[in-house]
């Protein structure tokens, strides 16, 4: 019954991808007919750099299964250094989200230039079968009890 629920499983993936390169990958894919799973909605964002942690937590907080940023490569940044700003943030919300029981395969950062249209497939093609063989994310945001406390107020 499990592994019949994990098969017809179809993991939502967000996904929020720079301005510049990424997000021009996915258009040129797109217009390229490159066929990819369709399991990701794109959030447009004009730098990865732009991604706040909080961004994430909420997605995943609403029913994401997974999160993919993507960026320009190192080095080719039209803010300069946005996407080294991405790689930390992504460094310490990876450690976060393990220490929340989340598997480090449902978060990834994945560097694609605008020429990119395969890469950008591939990338979302292997989270997608990653997240299939994890299974849904049974995450639940903890409600805290307050009945009993006085007021603040």
């Amino acid at each position: 019954m499990a592994d019949e629920r994990k098969r017809e499983f179809e993991p939502r993936i967000v996904a929020f991808f720079c301005n510049w390169c990424t997000y021009l990958a996915a258009d040129l894919a797109g217009t390229a007919r490159l066929q990819h799973a369709p399991n990701t909605r794109v959030i447009r964002v004009m730098c990865s750099g732009r991604v706040d942690p909080q961004f994430v937590l909420e997605a995943f907080a609403k029913g994401a299964d997974g999160v993919l940023i993507g960026g320009c490569h190192p080095g080719d940044c039209h803010y300069q250094e946005g996407n080294y700003k991405a790689l930390r943030r992504y460094n310490l919300l990876k450690r976060m989200l393990k220490d929340m029981g989340i598997e480090e395969e449902r978060f990834r950062l994945e560097w694609i230039s605008a020429s990119e249209a395969e890469r950008l497939k591939w990338a979302v093609d292997d989270m997608v079968e990653k997240l299939k063989a994890l299974g849904p994310l049974n995450f639940e945001v903890p409600r805290e009890d307050f009945a009993g406390e006085e007021s603040v107020a």
